[in-house]
């Protein structure tokens, strides 16, 4: 492609015109689906309805993943929606539109990327890197990271550079934002639309400030310090500006080339490592990566593993991760009457309609059993794509009863980690008692495993 396509457009009228034309289609399209299924007989109105749903994501999907700036991240935000906002039908399609979203990348000239460095450095590419290495390693949804060695003391790192003009174009999309979520609340009525902006545009905005991502990254790096199987990259502080992070490099294996060669033990025991980081960092820390992604991690030569990526971070009240975990203890014990209380005061569930206490049961079985029933489960990329499909889609059982219900922002990023975590899992086929290594933030529990034990052991000297 020629690379005046590859330039990020800022203008927002332009951007918002591709939008607006999309919602004024399915409306029309919609209203006229409508009006033909009076006459239509069930199923043939259930399946024009479907057609129409699936139109409504695709173009959805095809329209933010065009415009390179906050819609493309809003796609990749919401990507915890996975196939459930489609019929089973039009699934395999779907999921490779959601797919090429959520890895889509624009890539820009390294002479326009070195300007960037130069200018928020204050320096001369020369002044501060002994050696760069022009072609990038990785490639992110706003920026780029490349391999470099420093001139002051030859340590190498990755530094990590946003494109020219993304921040202008991010800024004229959420301009934008209440038109797309118009579209979002056609396919999921039951979103709270108006707090999930206000929240999106809260971590979409964070995420273009790269001094806030390396902020991010210190406070995790400080955290897990001395972890026996988990690290994170120091930052390079000094050499941090809003548009350029630079951290230390690491070395490892990416997730396909690992899962191409690992043995069963060796898969596993990355499975619970995953989840170890991405669920604990929430409930023992209440500060987590919002984005659980095969990109986001490297598996290093000594079997620790390597998480990367901060700019989508997530700080949760005490009060939140305990309305969750108790959540979790009510679903595992049966106490369904107590859980629909729960839900009720918290906003989950419409105070207007009862629930029935079975129904919510099977829900929450359906949609978190994998961790909240004691037992060994094999994760598979069918298992984990059911779960959502499961509740969240027309075929679904639940869908009906639940896509009226309400999801509290504060709560929408936890949901998004569950998901996108489990969608990693469940491509590594990873197998555990998954609810045994939860007890141990839901209830307190001693750990059953080696690596919780070792992390136990971790904790204690940290806390000591």
């Amino acid at each position: 492609m020629a690379e005046k396509e590859q330039k990020v457009p800022t203008n927002r009228y332009a951007r918002a015109a591709r939008v607006g034309r999309m919602a004024a289609s399915q409306s029309v399209k919609q209203m006229g689906t409508r009006a033909a299924n009076t006459v239509r007989s069930d199923d043939a109105a259930r399946r024009a309805m479907e057609r129409r749903q699936f139109e409504a994501a695709e173009q959805l999907v095809t329209v933010l993943g065009t415009m390179k700036g906050a819609a493309m991240k809003l796609g990749q935000v919401l990507s915890f929606l996975d196939v459930g906002i489609v019929p089973e039908e039009h699934r395999e399609e779907f999921q490779a539109k959601l797919a090429a979203l959520r890895d889509a990348a624009p890539k820009v000239a390294f002479k326009d990327m070195r300007k960037v460095i130069e200018a928020d450095l204050g320096e001369s590419l020369s002044a501060v890197f002994s050696d760069f290495d022009e072609e990038a390693i990785a490639a992110a949804s706003i920026g780029q990271v490349y391999r470099a060695r420093l001139r002051e003391d030859g340590r190498e790192v990755a530094v990590k550079v946003q494109y020219p003009g993304v921040n202008a174009a991010v800024r004229a999309d959420l301009q934008n934002l209440g038109m797309i979520m118009r579209l979002i609340s056609r396919l999921m009525p039951g979103l709270d639309t108006q707090a999930l902006t206000q929240e999106i545009r809260e971590r979409v905005v964070e995420e273009l400030d790269y001094e806030l991502e390396a902020s991010n990254q210190k406070r995790l790096a400080r955290i897990y310090r001395d972890h026996p199987f988990i690290v994170i990259p120091g930052v390079v502080t000094d050499l941090c500006r809003e548009r350029v992070i630079v951290t230390e490099f690491v070395d490892g294996e990416g997730f396909e080339a690992f899962k191409a060669r690992c043995t069963d033990e060796e898969r596993d025991r990355l499975g619970e490592i995953v989840f170890r980081f991405y669920f604990g960092s929430m409930y023992r820390f209440l500060q987590f990566s919002g984005d659980p992604h095969p990109g986001n991690f490297l598996v290093m030569p000594d079997g620790r593993v390597c998480f990367l990526d901060f700019g989508l971070f997530k700080t949760i009240d005490r009060s939140v991760a305990d309305v969750e975990t108790a959540s979790q203890r009510l679903a595992h014990e049966g106490r369904g009457e107590e859980l629909r209380e729960l839900w009720v005061r918290e906003g989950f569930l419409s105070s207007e309609r009862e629930m029935e206490v079975e129904r919510l049961l099977d829900f929450v079985s359906m949609a978190s059993g994998w961790y909240t029933e004691d037992e060994e489960v094999q994760l598979t990329p069918e298992l984990a794509s059911d779960v959502v499909l499961g509740v969240s889609t027309p075929m679904g059982e639940h869908f009906a009863r639940f896509r009226h219900e309400s999801m509290p922002a504060e709560y929408l990023f936890g949901r998004r980690l569950e998901h996108l975590t489990l969608a990693v899992l469940g491509q590594l086929e990873a197998k555990a008692n998954f609810h045994r290594i939860a007890r141990e933030w839901v209830y307190g529990d001693e750990p059953v495993t080696e690596l919780g034990k070792l992390e136990a052991a971790w904790l204690a000297d940290r806390h000591g």
